[in-house]
C-alpha cells in the first residue's frame, strides 16, 4: 500500500508483486455480447491502489475480512477497462440523464458533503456530484479504466475535489465518513456481477449515519411471455431450409439457443400477467448473506390464450433520500393495494399509486429500452396456455460456488398438470 499525503491526484506503481490472490482490483463485467471479451490465455497485470492514512480506529473499520480477490475478479475487472462498455453504458440516456437527474434531485445532500462513487468508471457520475457542489468526491475504480478517469478529472479541472482510488473498495482505505455514496452496481437480472457487496462494503466502512445511497432501492421482478418470433427465428426456420428438412437439427438448435439466459428487449405485449416480485433490495440494509441465495414461489394466470416460451426478468431502482427510504415504510406506497408491512417479496405488481413518489429507474418492457434490455429464460418447448390458465412454480437465484459474478438459475414451473425444471447460468 501506498500512503497519500493530503487529497491529490496522482498514480504511484506497487513495486510489490502480489499473488493472484493477493492483487487488488474493482469494476464490473458486463452487459451483451461482452461476457467473453477474453481472449485465451489473455494476462493481468497487477493493479495498484492508494491507502489514506486512517490514525483513529473507527467501528466503521472494524469489519470482516474481505473476500480475496481471485483470477475471476481480475478477469472481471479486465473487462472493465475496455471503453466500448463504458460507452455502451455511457450512451443509454435513460440511465445517464436519470442518474444525473438523481443528483441533481438530491443535491442538497451533496452540495459542500462527501461523496464516494463505487465502480466509478470514467467518473462520469463523480463529475455529476461535483458539478452538484460535492465538496469531495472518492471515485473508486480497480479496473484499469480508473487511469482514464483521472485523466478526465485533470481535464476538467475537477483533480482538487475528485480523487481516483485506482483498487477495490474492499481495499482502499480513507481517513474520513462519507455523506453520500452513489454506485450504478445493477447487472443483468439486476443482481448478475454480484457488484452490490462492493456497496454495501462501503456502506458499512464509510457511510455516515443517516447519509444518502443513490439508488436507494431496487426490486427485481419476473413474468411469464410469448415470443412466437423468436422461437420461430431460431427453431422453427431449421424444418425448411431451402426446401429441405433439416429437422434434424431442432433438438442441437434448442440446446446452443436457450440453454442460458438471453438477453434481449421484449415489449408489454410479450407478457402474459402482472409481474411478480422476485427480490426488493433496501439498499441501506440490504446484507452480503441475503445476496448468495434468493428464492420466491411464484403463482401466474395467464390473460390470454398463447404459446408460453418461458419467463422475463426485468428490475426498477429508486433514488430516494434517507427519510424515505425503505426503511421507513416507504416501499409499501409503492404497490397498489400492498398491505402495511415491509415484506414485498412475492407481491404482483400492477403498477405504481403515485408515479411522482420517486424517481425511478426502470428496464421494464413498457418503459423505454435500456442497454439491459431484459433477460429471457426460454423453455426448449412452449407450452400451450389458456386464458386464465395457472402457471405456477418456484425460482432460486444462487451465486455460482465456481465463481462468485456468475449466477445460478434454478427454475421450477407447472401448468396444465404438467411440471418441469430449467436450470441454466449466468455468465
Amino acid at each position: 500500500m501506498y500512503g497519500i499525503t493530503g487529497y491529490s491526484n496522482g498514480y504511484h506503481q506497487n513495486q510489490q508483486q502480489h499473488s493472484s490472490e493477493e492483487k487488488r482490483g474493482g469494476g464490473r463485467r458486463r452487459r451483451g455480447g461482452r461476457r467473453s471479451r477474453h481472449p485465451p490465455g489473455f494476462r493481468v497485470s497487477d493493479h495498484h491502489h492508494y491507502h489514506y492514512n486512517n490514525d483513529d480506529d473507527d467501528d466503521k473499520q472494524e469489519q470482516k475480512a474481505p473476500l480475496p480477490c481471485t483470477d475471476f475478479d481480475m478477469a472481471y475487472f479486465h473487462s472493465y477497462a475496455h471503453v466500448g462498455i463504458h460507452e455502451e453504458m455511457i450512451k443509454d440516456r435513460v440511465r445517464t440523464d436519470t442518474y444525473r437527474a438523481a443528483i441533481m434531485e438530491h443535491q442538497s445532500f451533496i452540495e459542500g458533503k462527501v461523496v464516494m462513487d463505487v465502480g466509478c468508471g470514467t467518473g462520469i457520475l463523480s463529475i455529476f456530484c461535483a458539478q452538484a457542489g460535492a465538496k469531495r468526491v472518492y471515485a473508486v475504480d480497480a479496473s484499469d479504466i480508473a487511469l482514464q478517469a483521472n485523466e478526465v478529472v485533470k481535464a476538467n479541472n475537477l483533480a482538487e475535489k475528485i480523487i481516483v482510488l485506482h483498487g477495490r473498495v474492499e481495499d482502499v482505505e480513507i481517513d474520513e465518513e462519507v455523506d453520500v455514496i452513489i454506485s450504478e452496481w445493477m447487472g443483468y437480472m439486476l443482481l448478475y456481477e454480484s457488484m452490490l457487496g462492493s456497496v454495501i462494503t462501503a456502506r458499512d466502512r464509510w457511510l455516515k449515519h443517516g447519509g444518502l445511497i443513490l439508488p436507494s432501492n431496487a426490486t427485481l421482478y419476473m413474468a411469464p411471455i410469448t415470443h412466437p418470433d423468436r422461437y420461430n427465428d431460431s427453431i422453427e426456420f431449421w424444418r425448411n431450409v431451402y426446401g429441405i428438412d433439416m429437422s434434424a437439427m431442432l433438438q442441437l438448435a434448442k440446446q446452443c439457443a436457450f440453454e442460458e439466459p438471453c438477453v434481449e428487449t421484449i415489449t408489454g405485449e410479450n407478457v402474459l400477467t402482472w409481474p411478480h416480485v422476485v427480490k426488493h433490495v433496501d439498499c441501506y440494509t440490504i446484507q452480503h448473506d441475503e445476496l448468495e441465495s434468493v428464492s420466491t414461489r411464484y403463482k401466474f394466470q395467464s390473460m390470454m390464450r398463447a404459446p408460453l416460451h418461458g419467463f422475463a426478468f426485468w428490475f426498477d431502482v429508486e433514488f430516494n433520500g434517507p427519510t424515505n427510504s425503505p426503511t421507513n415504510n416507504h416501499i409499501p406506497s409503492l404497490l397498489t393495494g400492498a398491505s402495511n408491512n415491509n415484506h414485498i417479496d412475492g407481491i404482483q405488481k400492477k403498477k405504481r399509486a403515485n408515479p411522482n413518489e420517486a424517481l425511478v429507474l426502470s428496464t421494464a418492457p413498457e418503459d423505454p429500452p435500456t442497454h439491459w434490455q431484459q433477460t429471457l429464460i426460454y423453455f426448449y418447448d412452449p407450452i400451450e396456455v389458456e386464458q386464465d390458465q395457472v402457471i405456477e412454480g418456484s425460482l432460486t437465484l444462487s451465486q455460482s460456488k465456481e465463481n462468485r459474478r456468475f449466477m445460478n438459475i434454478h427454475l421450477e414451473y407447472s401448468s396444465g398438470g404438467r411440471s418441469y425444471v430449467k436450470e441454466s447460468v449466468m455468465r
